[in-house]
């Protein structure tokens, strides 16, 4: 029958492109803080992280969490032997944690691969809205610890992926979800769930979401506290906020029935207790506890006077599934190049197997990207978005009084003998990274040179260096 559900619902797989969560306000408030100014600073010059969605929703190649959610939404649909009765189906997920056993589990590859592509640093998922925990929380015992895997010197996963990508310089963050769908103080068992939001009232019953207030407050505490040096808190679940954050402009937003307030400030105050400067990331929360904004697989379409960065996904799908759909390699750099112009950072989503492993693909993208960031990283790190910050094929970047012009060419386009460099000045130098030759130019067009052209390999994205003489 374990093998029947699984053939079954490797099928059901649900791409992500939908976004569950992704339309926000930007009403942003600074950091008063100086250490987390400071921290934040530091976050904005690196520029690219990744993030991994991870739980056991990989055993079954599904949609994350989402199909224990009883909305009518593409990315909710329910597939498989139990589909047709929402408790049948509920109780089947629940009892995932039986099969799961990832033994491939090796968290220095990941972050070695990372590190390789030029990735910065990491978020990793310790808990997604169905409330599992990649973690070894004392606070349920739905978690990592207790499934096949538990007797695995590795079993607390998070505090290894943690320790592989500090141990590699990363910067490290904590996904964590706000509402925990397993729990029974948030989607209490008396009143079953309609929808995402909490089962009940709060204020009606207040007893009940005080408990869920500490249990949120107890595991988050746990992270901050038993994990090591942690950077950011990336908190998702957007719609548990105070009832007075409502945006009623954002669609969304206006499904949120009542109050479903955990007091970020005590939260806050808390995590930054045991990890002076945490950058605390409340996403779609406008306010002092969203230190930066997170676009949701999307970009905005003009440099924003705020930090910002883009999440999404290197294939299709937040979570695993068997056959993945990857971008290209030339897709993802011209990515990062729009996104790092327009003075954001991008956070790519890899989402491992049941195994433990990634797709072998994405350690190739991550391969290549790596290849490209080797000879033009300097054009990406610690630069500032600077106007116009893009026009057609070109996107700039500056640091300091260098500016970057960035081409981003199209699959099979070389460079041609000629090019015209909408923001060169005169008196400038030109020069294109992977080259130390300077390069002739007169009013805004560079010469480059048969001999010059063959030695410069096929780049998705040359990258000219423009210096003052």
């Amino acid at each position: 029958m374990k093998r029947l559900i699984t053939t079954l619902l490797l099928a059901a797989t649900t791409p992500l492109l939908a976004q569950q969560h992704s339309e926000q306000s930007f009403g942003y408030v600074a950091p008063k803080d100086p250490a987390v100014q400071q921290k934040l600073k530091q976050w904005q010059g690196i520029k690219f992280g990744l993030l991994m969605h991870w739980g056991t929703y990989s055993q079954w190649g599904i949609v994350e969490s989402w199909s224990l959610c009883p909305e009518d939404e593409g990315w909710c649909e329910r597939k498989g032997p139990y589909s047709k009765d929402w408790y049948e189906y509920k109780k089947a997920y629940e009892a995932i944690p039986q099969q799961f056993n990832p033994v491939k589990f090796n968290p220095d590859r990941w972050a070695t691969a990372a590190k390789n592509a030029g990735m910065k640093y990491v978020v990793f998922t310790t808990k997604h809205h169905d409330g599992f925990c990649m973690f070894d929380t004392k606070q349920t015992d739905y978690k990592i610890t207790n499934t096949p895997f538990g007797t695995n010197p590795k079993a607390n996963v998070a505090k290894e992926v943690f320790k592989s990508f500090r141990d590699q310089g990363f910067m490290v963050g904590a996904y964590f979800s706000k509402p925990d769908w397993h729990t029974d103080d948030y989607w209490w068992s008396y009143f079953p769930p309609k929808d995402r939001n909490s089962s009940y009232a709060p204020k009606k019953y207040p007893e009940k979401w005080n408990k869920f207030k500490q249990f949120t407050y107890n595991q988050i505490e746990e992270l901050m506290s038993d994990y090591g040096k942690m950077d950011i808190l990336w908190l998702d679940g957007g719609w548990v906020r105070p009832f007075s954050t409502i945006d009623s402009t954002v669609s969304w937003q206006k499904t949120i029935p009542f109050d479903q307030d955990i007091d970020m400030a005590n939260i806050a105050k808390m995590a930054r207790s045991h990890q002076p400067g945490l950058l605390v990331v409340d996403r779609t929360v406008t306010g002092e506890y969203e230190n930066y904004v997170t676009p949701e697989q999307s970009i905005p379409d003009k440099a924003l006077p705020f930090p910002w960065e883009s999440c999404m996904t290197m294939g299709d799908s937040w979570s695993y599934i068997p056959k993945e759909n990857f971008k290209s390699t030339r897709k993802l750099i011209h990515t990062l190049v729009d996104i790092v112009s327009k003075g954001g950072n991008l956070l790519l989503n890899v989402a491992p197997g049941p195994d433990g492993e990634w797709h072998e693909e994405a350690y190739q993208r991550l391969e290549e990207i790596g290849k490209w960031m080797n000879v033009n990283g300097e054009a990406i790190y610690e630069t500032t978005a600077v106007s116009p910050y893009q026009s057609g094929k070109w996107a700039y970047t500056q640091k300091g009084s260098t500016m970057y012009a960035l081409y981003r060419a199209e699959e099979g386009e070389k460079l041609p003998a000629s090019l015209e460099i909408p923001v060169l000045e005169k008196g400038q130098s030109v020069q294109l990274l992977g080259s130390k030759e300077s390069l002739k130019s007169k009013d805004k067009t560079v010469t480059l040179s048969d001999s010059f052209r063959k030695k410069v390999k096929e780049s998705p994205v040359y990258v000219f260096k423009l210096m003052k003489k």
